[in-house]
């Protein structure tokens, strides 16, 4: 990555339409694979350190209910900077550890109930705002980099729930479900997002439903397109080093 474009924000490539469909069927399947779970799934480790499933769960209702509202956004954002250290780390420790005391019920419960609100709340961002620098830098590939408010909104804020699906699907042996339609869209941004970092000819073939081509020429890479996008989240070492934000 060219340090003129390490310096501009990064911005979301999805159009606005793809973006809430992808949230909405995302948030969907979550809801699915965390209603079908065991009693004795929940206390299983999974690939993220320090969380078995019900902490890896209550993550992503938190961040769902971040979505679904302003006020508990700013809430929970006011609530990490308050505990100092790296605010990512610090925001999921809170929503991890104000939702330590949900039954696996009320967490399914809770979010099939927030996750049609987290889409609307996502929606409802205007452009102006989505347009606007989000405070301070995110590390990536050992870089420090600024991303748009809209990059966050219209793409981590999906890309998350998706590896976190694909982490539960793992750890429990839940079957993960897999569309060319839907997850074929989020890994083909993955990878374009990639070869931009990259910045040099590479052919990569990613197998399963959510797989395709990409490239042309250097060197060839074949994978499967889950374990390839887990590898770009730090789950193993990234493909050519390179990483991708999740």
């Amino acid at each position: 990555m060219t340090t003129a474009l390490a310096a501009r924000p990064r911005t979301s490539p999805l159009d606005r339409t793809t973006a809430m469909r992808l949230a909405a069927t995302e948030y969907d399947r979550i809801a699915a694979l965390l209603g079908g779970l065991a009693p004795q799934d929940w206390d299983r480790p999974t690939s993220c350190p320090e969380w078995d499933v019900r902490a890896l769960a209550t993550h992503v209702l938190g961040m769902a209910e971040m979505s679904a509202s302003m006020r508990e956004g700013l809430r929970q954002a006011r609530a990490a900077q308050a505990r100092g250290g790296v605010f990512i780390d610090e925001l999921t420790a809170v929503q991890v550890e104000e939702r330590a005391g949900m039954t696996p019920a009320a967490i399914v419960a809770r979010f099939a109930e927030v996750a049609p609100r987290a889409v609307k709340g996502r929606r409802r961002v205007p452009g102006v705002v989505r347009g606007r620098r989000m405070p301070g830098t995110q590390r990536v590939n050992g870089r420090d980099e600024a991303w748009t408010l809209g990059f966050l909104n219209d793409v981590i804020m999906t890309r998350d729930p998706w590896m976190h699906r694909t982490d539960l699907a793992q750890a429990t042996g839940m079957p993960l479900v897999l569309t060319a339609a839907h997850d074929g869209v989020l890994v083909d941004d993955v990878v374009r997002e990639w070869f931009e970092r990259l910045g040099r000819p590479v052919t990569v073939r990613l197998t399963g439903p959510a797989g395709g081509t990409w490239g042309e020429g250097g060197p060839e890479l074949e994978l499967d397109a889950v374990e390839f996008c887990r590898a770009l989240a730090g789950r193993r070492t990234a493909p050519l080093d390179t990483e991708v934000p999740f």
